[in-house]
């Protein structure tokens, strides 16, 4: 992709939500807000964020953070993140609240247990870190709580799968890295394939396709691999295997989490919750092969999540992580059809932890 094509990257709305709320506590503490603020990202280096608008008053202060989601189709792309700092009483740490246009949470199998107001666990950390941050440069105690609000957030949560999530009221506050990765679907194939070039080229062997962050980290832990046989595979699980079908290599190790692989082990090639679904028959399936009680496979038809149904196996002593992995594994090599690669498959849960494994076929 030349350089006039390169699509923008931008931020979270947990990162900006960051930002908001560290500029908001300086001020609470200050009377000064600091524009732009400056927030360390999760993996690594800086952001700088411009003020839309703020206000302090002697009980609490907000600022405000125009979200730019650079070339990225977010919902939220231009959305205004607001996050308003309350001081609490020492050693009540830090405490979220959900404003106008955040949701909270009503069922289980998310991240965050129901009745919280959904912030998902990194943007919790960034901002509790941010905190601690300014609290120590400025010897206070850090004891606060945030609410962050999004404006119009309600509505636009209609056009996200909140709802059918059981996330009321408004959108979540999301974000792993800080960094929106610009989502255009010919762009990031491309970059997958000259990634597989690229490997072929300098003569590696083992090259790998996660979902994400830490499923990619899980793989790290586990092999010494140059830097170019991590593929930015993604979603596009088709645009990868249907790559490798002609242009092979020796190993191929696929690391995701499970309702990810759920869907790719039923052939699934993109697995994008807007463009795949978690068939919850299969998962009883998976559940009933695995021994579990008749009225858990029954159970799983009206779970809300592929990671309650898991939990709820996971807490049984029950493992679906394992045949999963095998399952995934079959689906790819029927996808990757006589190409000789040996697949490995990896499912890990959303802290990079192996749950269950295939170990390599012979391709």
């Amino acid at each position: 992709m030349s350089e006039a094509t390169e699509l923008r990257r931008g931020w979270t709305t947990g990162a900006c939500a960051t930002a908001a709320a560290k500029a908001a506590y300086s001020a609470l503490l200050t009377g000064a807000f600091p524009d732009p603020v400056t927030i360390s990202l999760p993996r690594g280096g800086t952001a700088d964020f411009a003020l839309t608008r703020h206000g302090v008053s002697d009980d609490e202060a907000f600022a405000t953070i125009t979200k730019d989601a650079g070339d990225d189709p977010d919902v939220t792309h231009g959305a205004l993140i607001t996050a308003t700092v309350r001081l609490l009483p020492a050693a009540h740490g830090v405490r979220f609240k959900a404003g106008d246009g955040v949701g909270t949470v009503t069922r289980p199998g998310l991240p965050i247990p129901p009745g919280e107001p959904a912030i998902n666990p990194v943007p919790r950390q960034m901002m509790a870190a941010a905190i601690a941050e300014t609290a120590r440069n400025l010897d206070a105690p850090g004891d606060v709580e945030i609410e962050v609000s999004i404006e119009g957030g309600a509505e636009l949560a209609q056009r996200t799968m909140n709802p059918r999530l059981g996330i009321v009221g408004g959108l979540s506050v999301l974000g792993t890295t800080g960094i929106v990765r610009p989502f255009s679907c010919a762009a990031w194939i491309a970059s997958i394939h000259r990634g597989v070039d690229v490997a072929r080229a300098v003569g590696l062997t083992h090259v790998v396709g996660a979902t994400g962050t830490a499923s990619e980290d899980a793989v790290r832990a586990r092999y010494d691999l140059d830097e170019a046989a991590y593929l930015d595979m993604g979603d596009f699980a088709g645009g990868l295997l249907k790559y490798l079908r002609s242009h092979p290599v020796e190993r191929l190790t696929l690391s995701g989490g499970f309702a990810k692989f759920s869907k790719l082990a039923q052939g699934a090639l993109d697995l994008h919750s807007a463009r795949s679904s978690v068939d919850f028959a299969f998962l009883q399936d998976l559940l009933e092969t695995a021994g579990a009680p008749r009225e858990q496979v029954a159970a799983a038809a009206s779970a809300n999540t592929a990671k309650e149904v898991l939990d709820g196996a996971l807490a049984a002593g029950i493992d679906l992580a394992g045949p999963l992995a095998r399952r995934t594994q079959a689906a790819v090599r029927s996808i990757l059809k006589e190409a000789p690669v040996a697949v490995e498959v990896l499912v890990t849960d959303r802290s990079g932890k192996v749950l269950g494994e295939s170990g390599f076929d012979h391709g």
